[in-house]
């Protein structure tokens, strides 16, 4: 089984004094303990570019290109990144047309759009409500359920 981690993942177990640290590093090391694969997608070091670099009186990191740079690294490093592929433009099309999908939901539709390109069942998120609509066809897991799969 495989799993992809959603860009909201990568940050919190980044961001050590996040209050959800704590929870994302125990489910990530637990699934890496029962050898599940865990997978990003360059959407997801796009994402995080974004958050790792904003100014923090805006929601970021305020990190400078250099030291995100760096977050990024140890991400590739740590996790399997699988490559975009213009099947997945095509899957996302089909996706947005079949869940209405309307607005800033067309970043997630993208990641599912990414997932059943590469055959990959579970996403692990904490934004577990924007994944609902999928339902049919990902498996869409909470950090604090991640002992009970």
């Amino acid at each position: 089984m495989s799993y992809l981690l959603d860009t909201n993942i990568l940050l919190r177990a980044a961001l050590t004094n996040h209050p959800l640290n704590a929870v994302t590093v125990k489910a990530v090391n637990h699934l890496l303990s029962v050898d599940e694969e865990l997978v990003i997608a360059p959407q997801n070091l796009i994402e995080s570019w974004n958050v790792l670099t904003r100014p923090q009186n805006k929601n970021g990191f305020g990190l400078s290109p250099n030291d995100a740079q760096q977050e990024i690294e140890k991400l590739k490093i740590t996790f399997t990144l699988l490559p975009d592929t213009s099947q997945v433009f095509s899957e996302w099309e089909k996706l947005v047309m079949k869940y209405q999908v309307k607005g800033v939901n067309v970043h997630d539709t993208r990641l599912v759009a990414f997932m059943l390109v590469h055959k990959i069942s579970h996403i692990l998120t904490f934004n577990t409500k924007d994944f609902q609509r999928f339902n049919s066809e990902i498996i869409v897991v909470h950090p604090d359920a991640v002992e009970n799969q």
